[in-house]
Parts: C-alpha cells; structure tokens; sequence
C-alpha cells in the first residue's frame, strides 16, 4: 500500500490517499497539542506509541462486536484505515470526575460515578469544541436520531471493554474522547485513535497520571508515562 497525495494535516496525525479510494494511510506525528492549539510541543516517541496503541485496541474491540476503521499496521507510525466521513461529534466518556468535568461543576478530581457519562461536543475548533446534546446535533444535522443510538451504544460498549483491560494493567480508565465516521455505505464505525492523547489513564495504585495530562500541565516526565503505559498494555494484549 503506497501513500498518493497529502490530504489533511491535523494537530497529531497527517491523512494520505493511497491507489484504493476507499482506504487512507494514517501517519502519526510527535507533535503534541492542548487547550485547542494554544499550548504546543513535542513528546518524543508519541507518535509510534499512539499508532500501536490505537491499532492493538481496535483490534480488541473489534473482536467485541465494535467495527473499527482499522485495517493494517504498515509500520511504527503509519497504518492503513478504512476512509471514513467524520461525524462531527467528539463523544466524551466519564468514569471519574477529571478535567474539564471538575473544572465545570466545581468539584475534585478523583470522584468515582455511580455510572459512566456521556457527553458531546460539536467538532468545530472556530467554535472550541463546544459541548452540545443530542437534540443540538439533530437541529444542526450532524447526525440521524438511528446514528446517534448507534454512536451511544458502541461508546458503553468500548468503555465496558477498555476498563477491564485497563483494570488488568494495573490501569484506571478515567475518561476518554471517542470519534466515529461513516463508511460509504453509512455504516457507522469507531475512527481516529485511542490512546494517552485521548485517554486519561492513572496508575490504580498510585494515582499517577499516565497521559497527556502530564504534557497539559506541565508535569515533565510526559515521554516516561507514555513509555510506562504502553509498557504495560504490550505486557497484557
């Protein structure tokens, strides 16, 4: 599979055409973004980690019952994927309150739901991601009320399986961003990555943030957490 043209360059990865209209190669890059493009840097490393990474949980989830837009890994930072139109909805996943949840509600980090939350954000940096629900996404057309259910389901679904995999990592899934696309058929599948970028995972028995979090609020130690997490998935996949 050979890369043709250049078709988009994101804040992490960049997006090629290859001979098959209907399939893509991703390449992923080190370069390392936060609070909408306003912070940026480089994590040494990242981009092979986050491209395995990605492909060795699709290829779980994919034995789970979620089709995925994985194809083929071509190398430490590129794989073949299935072309896909984006719904512009980033779906965001809760466990535990982090992030911009605490921030928002005013309350600590670290507490733990009764139940997961769902949230979505209207993919749109002009606008900052803002979050919307799905009746905004119905009035603005970014998805059909069947997609919308579909997209619902498969995010439980991926976050029942990622916190039992985590669980055995010694890992706790705390939150996670999810975004699906379209096959040409219409067919709803799990796209862009899954990992430390898009992921907050901390150390269950410590407590100690193993993602990007650690780059966001200048903690240092950024390429060792993803070194660790990734350490520790290879060891239980």
């Amino acid at each position: 599979m050979e890369k043709t043209v250049q078709l988009y360059e994101g804040k992490a990865k960049k997006v090629f055409a290859t001979e098959n209209e209907e399939l893509l190669i991703v390449s992923y890059k080190d370069d390392a973004t936060a609070f909408n493009g306003l912070k940026k840097g480089t994590i040494v490393g990242k981009g092979a980690i986050n491209n395995r990474m990605s492909n060795l949980l699709m290829q779980m989830l994919e034995k789970k019952g979620v089709p995925t837009h994985f194809v083929e890994e071509l190398n430490d930072r590129e794989t073949v994927v299935k072309r896909v139109s984006i719904v512009p909805l980033e779906v965001i996943i809760r466990n535990i309150s982090a992030g911009s949840f605490a921030k928002r509600y005013g309350v600590p980090e670290g507490i733990v739901f009764d139940a997961p939350t769902i949230e979505f954000s209207y993919k749109n940096d002009d606008l900052g991601d803002p979050l919307i629900n799905s009746y905004h996404a119905l009035a603005l057309k970014l998805a059909t009320p069947e997609e919308i259910e579909t997209i619902k389901t498969y995010a439980f679904k991926v976050n029942e399986e990622l916190r039992k995999f985590w669980t055995e990592c010694g890992v706790t899934l705390v939150d996670f961003k999810l975004e699906f696309g379209r096959l040409s058929d219409g067919t709803i599948v799990l796209a862009d990555e899954i990992s430390p970028d898009t992921c907050r995972l901390w150390d269950s028995a410590t407590g100690e943030k193993l993602d990007k979090d650690r780059f966001r609020r200048d903690m240092g130690g950024v390429e060792d957490a993803y070194a660790e997490i990734m350490r520790r998935l290879l060891e239980n996949v």
